[in-house]
């Protein structure tokens, strides 16, 4: 079978995708796939990277190979495949599968699996409208309110208001969530990438200004003061969900830094809570799963009140990590699926839903 495993991308998650990337070629079995390692630059260039390994892609090393050639591509279904423009000469490759590993915009946005639908090929993972759905928190919140699932309050700030009268949207915010501490978070960002803290009112007022650099929507949220959990979910039409794992940032939350960089963070897989809590974020996963229409696989995290006990969703990762640390690939090795098989399973479920 014909792969090609993207990765890099455009997005402020460019590293973590390589680092993601070289998880999953290191695990990915050379006897049923023949691997096309296609890197994406930062500035939205593609090279098919003949020598690409694990090693090279985890590194940032790939992108100054000198056999990578540029490659294309196209939305044209007579091609299903790249376009490699080697020597000033187009070569074509036909693909059997894509599987995406980019994390952020242009990876989990719905741009990428648009692409990939207009070329007929079958990819890893959710479709358009549930990466869309889910890459935007705030639209994320609509559909699972919908759902009947418990969340944390929320208020949406928009770029054009905040431009036009700052204090107004602050006090606005301030008083929907009624106190103190609130987290401020770009709704199109992933992986805690400008989220904030905010415990009054300047710190809310920095968070909205700084959050809105990265994006035109902004939400801000109720603090939850509980265990964050995570719960990890495989299949199309009947999908299962793992147990729950817990993460113990020592940060002062589960900062960009804390998920990627600091290795004194802890993740407990069954997480530290009771099992009829852990039931109930497994339900309420496959619940969030099914109301935003993914396909594939998805992370779905949640909080556990320190108070009563209650289950608050969190968000949904359409394409969560895939390093040798990320609670995803953790949390189906425990269940007994380990990562060569969860590649597998993948790139099966990929076809599956191609194919009808």
């Amino acid at each position: 079978m014909k792969l090609a495993v993207l990765f890099g991308g455009i997005s402020s998650e460019h590293d973590i995708s390589c680092l993601s990337a070289a998880s999953i070629l290191r695990n990915l079995d050379k006897t049923k796939y023949e691997i096309y390692p296609v890197g994406i630059t930062q500035e939205g260039q593609w090279y098919y990277c003949p020598s690409a390994t694990a090693d090279n892609v985890e590194n940032g090393a790939w992108e100054r190979l000198t056999d990578k050639v540029p490659a294309l591509l196209p939305p044209d279904r007579g091609v299903h495949g790249l376009v490699l423009l080697r020597s000033g000469a187009a070569e074509t490759v036909r693909l059997d599968g894509v599987f995406p590993v980019l994390h952020g915009a242009g990876g989990e946005d719905g741009t990428i699996q648009g692409l990939l639908e207009l070329a007929g090929i079958p990819y890893v993972g959710c479709g358009v409208a549930a990466s869309a759905n889910s890459m935007d928190k705030s639209i994320t919140k609509v559909l699972v309110d919908a759902a009947g699932v418990r969340q944390a309050k929320y208020y949406l700030a928009l770029r054009y208001d905040f431009e036009r009268n700052a204090e107004g949207v602050i006090r606005t915010a301030a008083d929907r969530l009624g106190s103190f501490p609130v987290f401020v978070k770009p709704c199109s960002q992933g992986s805690s990438v400008g989220v904030a803290k905010a415990n009054d009112m300047l710190e809310l007022a920095a968070g909205l200004t700084e959050a809105f650099k990265l994006d035109d929507k902004v939400l801000v949220e109720e603090f939850i003061d509980g265990h964050e959990v995570e719960c990890a979910v495989l299949g199309n039409r009947s999908p299962i969900a793992s147990t729950v794992g817990e993460i113990a940032a020592t940060q002062a939350f589960y900062t960009f830094d804390a998920k990627y960089k600091d290795e004194s963070s802890k993740l407990y897989i069954p997480a530290h809570i009771t099992p009829q809590q852990i039931e109930t974020v497994r339900q309420n996963a496959l619940r969030v799963y099914a109301a935003l229409g993914c396909r594939g696989l998805s992370r779905v995290d949640f909080f556990v009140t320190h108070a009563d006990g209650e289950v608050v969703f969190n968000e949904l990762n359409s394409i969560p990590g895939f390093t040798s640390i990320s609670m995803y690939p953790k949390l189906f090795d425990y269940e007994g699926i380990h990562y060569p098989e969860l590649l597998d399973r993948l790139i099966s479920l990929a076809l599956e839903e191609h194919h009808g």
